[in-house]
């Protein structure tokens, strides 16, 4: 954990008690003594310090926080073919610390049917997870989840609507090896598509070309799905 952060409700009047895994990373790993600061920051707000004020008998912290900076914004959105649900509960506290501001999770044809009925959907489930890498990355914007079963209708009706990015990049092992991404403003979110496990099929692909999505390879080897997100990130993202 690089950054202490609290939910809004965890906090009152600058003054926040916590327990649990941030409690024991604070005194086992930071060895956080009365009086040290901290770097903090609130879920979904800014970001700042805090400085000890207590450390209870049962092992719980107490802080004076203060926050008054602004946390790094998100730097892409993510259209997901969802792998293996084991696989995926080790990537999104990668993709959280990566920039990733909207998750669409899509029912592409390759996709497991299987994997809907999941645990991991449940928001008590993922947000712990997402939170867990803006703690490592030191940030505060949360990912937003959701689904798509019917991803060709979603193409086809509400893509444009829920995007309205321009830069739109389809992940493609026939594309080309370099993404016009530099040659576009750099404040406009990227707008990512990774397919499951057996790729795209070719109708997805086309669908995806007529809403402006551009095809974008890492070259000849063939990558699982968590592979290939985290290196399409961080060539074109970070």
């Amino acid at each position: 954990m690089n950054r202490i952060l609290f939910e809004r409700n965890e906090i009152s009047h600058g003054l926040a008690t916590f327990g649990g895994v941030r409690a024991e990373h604070v005194l086992n790993v930071l060895h956080g003594t009365v009086g040290q600061r901290l770097k903090t920051g609130e879920i979904d707000g800014p970001v700042g310090s805090g400085e000890i004020l207590a450390i209870g008998g049962d092992g719980s912290v107490t802080v004076r926080l203060e926050h008054d900076g602004e946390s790094l914004p998100p730097s892409v959105d993510l259209i997901l073919a969802p792998p293996r649900p084991r696989v995926m509960k080790r990537l999104l506290p990668q993709l959280a610390a990566l920039g990733v501001g909207r998750l669409v999770l899509v029912g592409a044809k390759k996709v497991e049917k299987d994997f809907w009925g999941a645990t991991l959907l449940k928001e008590e489930i993922y947000r712990p997870l997402l939170v867990d890498g803006l703690m490592q990355s030191g940030t505060t914007a949360l990912p937003r989840l959701s689904t798509v079963r019917n991803f060709q209708k979603w193409l086809k009706t509400d893509l444009d609507a829920e995007f309205s990015s321009r830069r739109r990049i389809v992940a493609h092992p026939y594309g080309a090896e370099s993404a016009p991404v530099a040659e576009t403003p750099s404040a406009e979110r990227l707008l990512l598509a990774v397919g499951p496990e057996g790729g795209w099929t070719d109708e997805e692909v086309a669908l995806m070309e007529e809403r402006g999505f551009v095809r974008y390879s890492l070259g000849p080897r063939i990558l699982r799905t968590d592979t290939a997100v985290i290196a399409l990130l961080a060539r074109l993202c970070l």
